[in-house]
C-alpha cells in the first residue's frame, strides 16, 4: 500500500509540469482561457485553484447542457460519486470515494452532506426539488467536520442558488422533449426598495411516461413537480446584511417500474411471465388494503406524493474584529410513496413508505483574517424529529399488509474551528478541530400484521460523543500551481434499522481515517487546468447491509458494523482550451477497497443449523476478510464543446460523455455491469441576442443499464430496476 501510494504521489508530482483541473463553469463565445471559478467550499470566497481540497464545482448553466435534473444526476459529471435511488424509490443515497450507504428507509443520516445555502439537509429524501435556479454546484470529497454545520465521512454536496441582484432580471426557458416531458423554469430578480433586493423562481416538469404495463398497456413514468423559491437581501445596517429565503416544493410524479429478468410463477401458480425482453415492459396493481392505509384511488399508479417548505436566515455582521454569520433553518417535509417491487400486477413486493419530518437548524461562525492567520470558529446545533413507518404486501399465502411504524428524534450539536496560517510565503500549515455530541431516539411497536394488536412502544436510544479534525499542509510549487497533503478524521452517526421492528436495535457510528495528497495546478497561459488526489481511507465500523437472527423471528435484514475496512484510490479532472472557442474538459476517478476484518453471519449455513420455526439459537459466521467492497472501481467522464459565430448567429455544439465500472455484488454472486451513457447539445442564437434554442439529446446510442438488481421473491427470480432509454428534445432560453 505504502508504495502504491508513493508512485502515485511521484505520479502527480509529475503533473505539475502539465496543465490543471475541476469542472469549469460554461464559457462565454471566444473566450481563451479558462475563467477562475469562485467558490465558498471553505466558508469563504476563494478562487478553486486556491482550495487544497478534492472538489469539483459545476456551474449553473452547465446543469440543463449536461443533462443534471435533480441532485442525482450529478454522479455522471464529478468523478467518484455515486447516487442510487434505492430500489427505484425516491430516497437517494450517495457514496463517494467508495463511502456511503444503500437503504430505502428515510431516517438515517446521510454520509454525504447535502447543503443547500448553507442549510444541511440530514435527510436525503428531502433533496429531490432543490436543482432550479441554480448559480453553481461544488462537490467536496473526504471527510468533512471542520467547515460545515453536520459531521460527514464521505463528502459534501454544497448547492448554492442565484441571489437577487440590484439590477432588475427576468428570463425563462422552456423545454420539450421524448414522451410528451416538459418543463418550464423562470425568474425575476432586482431592488424591491432601496437597500433590499429580491429574486422569485419557480419550476414545473411534467410529462415522460416512458414505462407501460405488459397487461393493460396503461404508461408509466409522468413526472409531476413543481417549485417555488423566494429570496430577500436586506441591508439591515451599515454592516449588517440579512438574507431571507423560502422554498415550497411538491412532487406527485410516477415511480419507477421493474423489470423480470427471468421467468416469474406468481405465487398461487395461475401465471407464469416470461422474461421481460424489452426494458420499457413493467407492472403493477395497488391492492383495496394498500389503497386504505395510503389513501390512494383504486387503480392508482406507483409513485409520491411528497411535499416540503424550506425557511432559512442568513445574516451576515462586520464586527470590526471578526466576521459574525448566523444561519437560521426550518424544515418540514412529508413523504408518501407507493412501490411496487415484483413488477406485476399481483401484490407480491408493494411497499408504502409514509414520513412526516421536521428539522430545526442554527449555526454561528466567527471569523477574520489578520495577518498570516485565517481563523474561523463555529457552533452548530440541530433538533429533528420524524414519524412514520411503512406498510409491506410481500409474497406467500397471507399477504395481509404488514406495518412497521416509528418516532424517531434526534438532537446534535457540535463546536468546530478551522484555520489556515502561512508559515511562509509558499507554505501554509491547516489545522481544524471538531467536538460533536449527539443523541438519538426511535420508538416503535414493532412489526405486525394488520389483524394483530399492536405490541407496546419499546424505545431504542444511541448517542455520539467523538472529536474530529483535519491537518494539512499546502505549498506553492509556483504561482499556478498547489501542492497539498491531509490528513482528517471523520464520523458519521449511528442509527436505526427501520425495515422491520425487532431489529431496530443500534448501529454503530462510522468512522473514517482519510489521507489524501493532491495538486492542482493552471499552465499554457490558463488554458489547461489538470488536477489530481490520491487517498487512503482507514475505514472503522463501516455500515452495510447485513443480516443478524432473533431466537423468536429468525433471519432479520439490519444494517450492521463491519469492524474493519480499507478503500483507497485517487481522481484527475482536467479541462483544456486549446484554440478560442474548444473547450474539453475530462474525469477519472478509480477506487479498490476491501474488508480486512469481518465475520459475517452465514444467513444459509444459519438456517439449515437450526429448526425450520426455530427457535434459532445457532449462529454460524464466515471470514469475509479480503473480500472486495461494493462499488464500481473507476468511472470516466468528460465534455468537448465549441463555440463560433457565423452569418450573424452564434453557434455551440458540445457533447458530454460518462463510463462506469461494473458492480459485484457478493451476496448474490451477479454483476451489475458497467455502461457508457453519451449526451449532445447543439444551440444558436443571434449575436447579441436575448434568446437561445437548443436541440439536445440524453443517451444517445440507446444504453440499456440498470441501477439495482433485487430478489425480494428469491433469488431465482429476479428484477431490476432500469434506467431511461434515449430522449431527444428542444429548449427556448431568453432573458429580459
Amino acid at each position: 500500500m505504502k508504495r502504491l501510494l508513493f508512485g502515485a504521489s511521484s505520479a502527480i508530482l509529475a503533473l505539475a509540469a502539465l496543465p490543471a483541473s475541476a469542472q469549469t463553469v460554461s464559457e462565454p463565445h471566444g473566450a481563451s482561457a479558462l475563467d477562475d471559478v469562485v467558490v465558498t467550499a471553505q466558508r469563504r470566497a476563494q478562487n478553486s485553484q486556491d482550495v487544497g481540497i478534492a472538489l469539483s464545482v459545476i456551474g449553473g448553466g452547465e446543469l440543463d447542457e449536461k443533462g443534471v435534473n435533480v441532485v442525482n444526476d450529478i454522479e455522471n459529471v464529478v468523478p467518484n460519486l455515486e447516487v442510487d435511488s434505492q430500489f427505484g424509490s425516491g430516497q437517494p443515497s450517495f457514496r463517494i470515494r467508495g463511502i456511503g450507504t444503500r437503504e430505502y428507509s428515510s431516517n438515517n443520516s446521510s454520509t454525504v452532506g447535502i447543503y443547500v445555502d448553507e442549510v444541511a439537509h440530514p435527510y436525503t429524501i428531502t433533496t429531490q426539488g432543490a436543482m432550479f435556479d441554480i448559480a453553481r454546484m461544488e462537490v467536496l470529497r473526504g471527510p468533512q467536520g471542520t467547515l460545515y454545520g453536520r459531521n460527514t465521512t464521505g463528502g459534501a454536496v454544497n448547492i448554492i442558488t442565484n441571489a437577487p441582484t440590484v439590477d432588475l432580471r427576468s428570463g425563462f426557458s422552456a423545454e420539450y422533449g421524448s414522451y410528451d416531458r416538459y418543463k418550464i423554469e423562470g425568474y425575476v430578480s432586482g431592488q424591491i426598495a432601496p437597500g433590499l433586493l429580491g429574486r422569485l423562481a419557480a419550476v414545473t416538469e411534467q410529462g415522460g411516461a416512458w414505462q407501460y404495463h405488459r397487461d393493460t398497456g396503461e404508461r408509466l413514468g409522468d413526472r409531476d413537480k413543481t417549485a417555488i423559491r423566494g429570496r430577500l437581501t436586506w441591508d439591515a445596517a451599515e454592516n449588517v446584511i440579512v438574507d431571507l429565503a423560502a422554498t415550497w416544493a411538491i412532487d406527485k410524479s410516477d415511480g419507477l417500474g421493474f423489470r423480470l429478468r427471468a421467468p416469474y410463477p406468481v405465487f398461487d401458480g395461475s401465471v407464469t411471465y416470461p422474461a421481460d425482453t424489452a426494458w420499457r415492459i413493467t407492472g403493477w396493481a395497488l391492492s383495496p388494503e394498500m389503497a386504505a392505509v395510503s389513501g390512494r384511488a383504486l387503480g392508482s399508479k406507483p409513485g409520491r406524493d411528497n411535499d416540503g417548505l424550506d425557511l432559512a436566515a442568513r445574516v451576515e455582521a462586520d464586527l470590526g474584529w471578526a466576521t459574525l454569520n448566523s444561519v437560521t433553518a426550518y424544515q418540514t417535509f412529508s413523504r408518501s410513496e407507493y412501490n411496487d417491487w415484483d413488477g406485476t400486477r399481483f401484490n407480491e413486493s408493494d411497499v408504502y413508505f409514509y414520513n412526516d419530518l421536521e428539522v430545526f437548524s442554527q449555526e454561528f461562525r466567527l471569523s477574520n483574517a489578520i495577518g498570516r492567520l485565517n481563523w474561523m470558529v463555529g457552533a452548530h446545533y440541530a433538533d429533528e424529529s420524524l414519524d412514520g413507518g411503512f406498510y409491506t404486501q410481500f409474497r406467500g399465502a397471507n399477504r395481509e399488509l404488514i406495518n412497521t411504524p416509528y418516532q424517531q428524534s434526534v438532537q446534535a450539536m457540535g463546536i468546530f474551528t478551522h484555520n489556515s496560517f502561512a508559515l511562509t510565503d509558499r507554505l501554509s500549515l491547516i489545522a481544524g478541530l471538531r467536538y460533536e455530541y449527539e443523541e438519538r431516539s426511535l420508538t416503535t411497536s414493532g412489526t405486525r400484521r394488520l389483524n394483530v394488536p399492536a405490541g407496546p412502544d419499546v424505545t431504542y436510544d444511541t448517542d455520539l460523543s467523538e472529536v474530529t479534525g483535519r491537518f494539512g499542509l499546502e505549498y506553492d510549487l509556483a504561482d499556478n500551481a498547489l501542492l497539498y497533503a491531509s490528513v482528517a478524521r471523520g464520523v458519521k452517526s449511528g442509527g436505526f434499522t427501520t425495515y422491520n421492528g425487532t431489529s431496530a436495535t443500534p448501529f454503530k457510528p462510522e468512522i473514517v481515517i482519510a489521507y489524501e495528497t493532491g495538486i492542482k495546478s493552471d499552465l499554457f497561459d490558463n488554458t489547461l487546468r489538470l488536477n489530481g488526489s490520491i487517498f487512503f481511507y482507514d475505514y472503522e465500523n463501516q455500515q452495510i447491509q447485513g443480516l443478524e437472527y432473533d431466537r423468536d423471528s429468525g433471519r432479520l435484514g439490519k444494517i450492521t458494523n463491519v469492524p474493519k475496512s480499507e478503500i483507497y484510490g485517487g481522481e484527475i479532472e482536467l479541462s483544456w482550451m486549446p484554440i478560442n472557442g474548444l473547450t474539453i474538459s475530462q474525469n477519472f476517478g478509480y477506487k479498490e477497497g476491501e474488508y480486512t476484518d469481518y465475520f459475517a453471519i452465514d444467513g444459509a449455513a444459519t438456517d439449515a443449523a437450526n429448526p425450520v420455526n426455530g427457535p434459532w439459537d445457532i449462529i454460524i459466521t464466515n471470514d469475509r476478510s479480503g473480500e472486495p467492497l461494493q462499488f464500481p472501481k473507476y468511472n470516466y467522464g468528460g465534455s468537448v464543446a465549441y463555440d463560433w459565430t457565423l452569418a450573424g448567429f452564434d453557434w455551440r455544439a458540445e457533447t458530454n460523455y460518462m463510463q462506469r465500472d461494473a458492480i459485484y455484488n457478493a451476496a448474490s454472486s451477479s454483476v451489475l455491469p458497467g455502461y457508457w451513457l453519451w449526451n449532445a447539445n447543439f444551440s444558436m442564437a443571434p449575436t447579441n441576442a436575448n434568446w437561445r434554442v437548443t436541440l439536445w439529446g440524453r443517451n444517445l446510442f440507446n444504453t440499456y443499464y440498470e441501477e439495482t438488481r433485487n430478489g425480494f421473491n428469491g433469488s431465482a427470480r429476479p428484477t431490476a430496476s432500469p434506467n431511461q432509454g434515449r430522449t431527444v428534445g428542444v429548449r427556448l432560453s431568453m432573458d429580459f
